[in-house]
């Protein structure tokens, strides 16, 4: 009986020739931009499928098996095939088309990126859109994701990594707020205040809000509030909105809010600071058509509509 092949198992293949590569799942991981722990499982399900031990494991290193050299030589020779049959198609293909899969954040991605989609696939008719939204870290080999927009500049090597732009962020709060309690002219008036803190999901503590002193000093400012948020940075603008305090929010998201007089800028002087957003991909010399266009047209766009003042 032939055996039926889960597209999905390539990926572990390339898990697995890494990992024998570099004789440790860490370092596979590393070079791939994942987690060892998803290494891992990869791994396991390939030997659970194969029915064979490919790795003998101990605290410090993996070594292949006997079974695991000989099916370690036939994969990266199949691997070898197909990156030279992407080499003669991509090197072809001129027209972008395809399916792209994008992964994004909720804030960029509702804010930033959904706005800008229409103009992509009017210039681009031959290209299907698949988008995930969503703040979980993603295994572009597992997940089979094409490119993502993250915040903060990766630490990975094996990613290619586009800087979109660095969004300046405020600190902002309604009138009826302002009106009630007062305008904080410094750093140290937010003593004074009710204050919106977004716990970061990733390490379930408080995120600081980024600031500069009136030297212009970079400061992180911390802070303990009774008022917190988790998971969705939008319930703080909102909780702010509605009258709840001062939050530091990206301007690009207060924009709207601010420009319906529903939100207030506060101490710009202490603002000025920025984040960076950028878009990644796993770095691969045959890139195809179609996500070097969108790349190209995220660059493009977003420098032309960053840096707007708010009013």
């Amino acid at each position: 009986m032939r055996r039926t092949f889960d597209p999905v198992q390539l990926g572990s293949i390339e898990l697995f020739c890494k990992a024998a590569e570099v004789g440790s799942f860490t370092a596979a991981a590393e070079h791939l931009g994942l987690t060892p722990a998803s290494v891992s499982r990869s791994i396991a399900r390939l030997e659970a499928r194969l029915g064979v031990r490919l790795f003998t494991r101990t605290t410090r290193s993996v070594r292949l098996t006997a079974d695991g050299e000989l099916y370690q030589a036939q994969c990266q020779q199949a691997l070898d095939q197909i990156a030279e049959a992407e080499r003669a198609i991509t090197g072809r293909q001129t027209v972008p088309k395809g399916l792209l899969r994008i992964s994004v954040g909720t804030v960029y991605g509702h804010h930033r990126l959904v706005p800008l989609l229409p103009g992509f696939m009017a210039a681009y008719p031959g290209v299907e859109v698949e988008l995930n939204v969503s703040n979980r870290n993603i295994d572009f080999i597992e997940d089979g994701y094409d490119l993502a927009i993250r915040l903060g500049e990766p630490r990975d090597s094996r990613l290619v990594a586009r800087k979109l732009e660095d969004a300046p962020v405020g600190l902002f709060a309604a009138p009826q707020y302002l009106k009630r309690r007062g305008r904080p002219k410094s750093i140290d008036d937010l003593r004074q205040h009710d204050l919106i803190q977004f716990v970061l999901p990733s390490t379930g503590r408080p995120m600081p809000w980024i600031l500069r002193d009136a030297d212009g000093h970079e400061i992180d400012y911390a802070f303990k509030s009774r008022q917190r948020v988790h998971e969705d940075v939008l319930a703080g603008l909102g909780w702010a909105a509605a009258g709840g305090g001062l939050f530091q929010i990206y301007h690009f998201v207060a924009r709207p809010l601010v420009e319906a007089g529903q939100l207030v800028e506060v101490l710009r002087p202490a603002g000025g600071r920025t984040r960076p957003f950028y878009v990644l991909y796993p770095h691969n010399r045959h890139l195809s058509a179609r996500v070097r266009a969108f790349v190209e047209y995220l660059v493009r766009v977003v420098g032309e509509t960053k840096g707007q003042a708010l009013p």
